[in-house]
């Protein structure tokens, strides 16, 4: 399997792709920002680097057009955005239709868009954790591929539980482009997502907080 993964700055979710021996192709990794961390560990790693910023274009429409023609030079088959810092079009997004993945920190429906660790806290949730998802026009709606979910403590700050679902991600998102690689993924009629020959998890549960 082709990929190209979309960065915005320092990639460490792209990392943890790249560290994670996955069986793809890493084609490409584009960033829209020239200082984004990320472009270096990429290069580390022996993978291409495209720069593309978005300042350089008048609005959303143009840059996304130059975008879909740097990705399509490289004819993937699956796009991973990994902390791409930009609201796609809706043109955009239908174009790579099933083939374009993001990861967010949170389980949504719950919290999505931005601030999610300060909003999880503000709303007293005793789980909280991060999604993997198929990219629809509508933002952090798309149908759910993953989810890995941990507690909330009683002295979590924002940071501190950011950087235990970080972890989380970085576990995650691997797994769930390997399911991709290996075909397991498979759509069902109601437009959800299923992944073949997982565990059978019917009888177990996460607890927060354990008694």
């Amino acid at each position: 399997m082709r990929v190209v993964i979309l960065i915005s700055g320092r990639g460490s979710n792209m990392q943890a792709l790249l560290d994670a021996g996955l069986p793809v192709e890493f084609a490409c990794v584009i960033s829209n920002r020239p200082d984004a961390k990320g472009l270096e560990i990429a290069a580390a790693h022996g993978v291409p680097t495209v720069v593309l910023n978005h300042r350089d274009y008048a609005d959303r429409p143009g840059f996304d057009t130059a975008l879909a023609a740097e990705i399509d030079a490289f004819a993937p088959e699956l796009v991973i955005l990994a902390g791409f810092m930009r609201v796609l079009s809706d043109a955009f997004v239908l174009h790579y239709e099933r083939r374009l993945i993001n990861i967010h920190p949170a389980l949504l429906p719950a919290f999505p868009g931005l601030d999610t660790h300060q909003r999880a806290l503000a709303a007293g949730v005793k789980l909280h954790g991060c999604t993997v998802h198929f990219v629809t026009p509508e933002v952090d709606s798309g149908p759910i591929l993953a989810q890995a979910a941990v507690p909330v403590l009683p002295n979590d700050t924002q940071h501190t539980l950011a950087a235990r679902v970080l972890r989380q991600e970085h576990r995650l998102f691997p797994q769930a482009v390997r399911w991709c690689a290996e075909g397991r993924v498979t759509w069902g009629e109601d437009g959800r997502v299923h992944v073949r020959d997982s565990l059978d998890a019917a009888d177990s549960a996460l607890v927060a907080p354990l008694s």
